[in-house]
């Protein structure tokens, strides 16, 4: 009786481990910001998952830090972001809760451009013109991580110029009305960014380097993520979207269509893309 007791048990073991793992969760709790460039990123990675199967809960943040924590408690699961220059602060005081899961897109830059039909190519030029820009570059919000580069710009320079802090909808009435006008002036600006495709500008060279090289965009999760959501990961890495798509896609915005209505026309003119994903989709 004793063996035979001894032998259930052992077959009750035998059962236990090899039960599958716990079934991957459907649901994805994902965080962006109401930016040009991540939304798009967001929204095409949104719909590949939901055609994997999954219910996919977008959060918006308005701010990198409030973002950051609430990736660091796990308020959401996953985010878009640069972290190696735009965002690196709040990476730095994060990463021991966080994951880098994928890579997602490359090229944002970010500095001072003016129109190309104005006659200067560098940093350095600027001074030596300062009134026939009236003394101004013209910024967006105070805080982001383009104003605070352009104000170490300012000082690394000596530039006699005000970076005058605004919002991104000022900079694009400013940089408009002087287009039309064929005036001199000079903004903070970045790429992807429709501006950079709907007007001819040119940023000026910046032979002390204090911009940062082209970035690329990530997506990174709640540590853990990944081993608790190998097919969620293996799929949310077959996403790829060059930075000139996203800049089309909001090309596409300010002539009027929604947002999720021109990240379905991108996604229905790679239609041979989204297939090569079908592998990756499927369970």
């Amino acid at each position: 009786m004793k063996n035979l007791w001894r032998a259930l048990c052992a077959a009750a073991m035998i059962g236990v481990s090899i039960l599958p793992a716990r079934a991957e969760e459907k649901t994805i709790t994902m965080g962006t910001m109401s930016w040009e460039d991540l939304t798009p990123i967001t929204g095409i990675t949104k719909k590949v998952l939901e055609d994997a199967g999954y219910t996919v809960k977008v959060t918006e943040f308005s701010e990198w830090g409030i973002a950051y924590a609430a990736l660091a408690k796990g308020d959401i699961q996953v985010l878009t972001s640069q972290t190696d220059y735009v965002a690196q602060d709040y990476w730095d005081k994060n990463k021991n809760r966080l994951e880098k899961i994928s890579p997602v897109s490359h090229g944002l830059y970010q500095g001072v451009a003016v129109p190309k039909y104005v006659p200067i190519d560098s940093l350095e030029q600027l001074n030596e013109n300062a009134d026939k820009f009236s003394g101004k570059i013209i910024g967006i919000e105070p805080g982001s991580g383009l104003m605070r580069d352009t104000s170490n710009a300012v000082k690394d320079y000596g530039l006699k110029l005000q970076l005058v802090e605004g919002s991104t909808a000022a900079m694009t009435a400013a940089l408009k009305s002087a287009y039309d006008r064929k005036e001199w002036i000079a903004v903070t600006i970045w790429e992807p960014s429709w501006m950079v495709q709907k007007y001819e500008v040119k940023y000026l060279k910046d032979p002390k380097g204090v911009f940062p090289p082209p970035q690329s965009y990530y997506w990174i999760g709640h540590k853990g993520f990944s081993a608790e959501n190998p097919h969620a990961r293996e799929v949310m890495a077959s996403v790829y979207v060059p930075i000139a798509d996203i800049t089309a896609i909001n090309g596409a915005v300010n002539e009027g269509k929604t947002m999720d209505q021109a990240v379905q026309d991108w996604i229905g003119a790679h239609a041979d893309l989204i297939k090569r994903w079908e592998n990756i989709r499927k369970n």
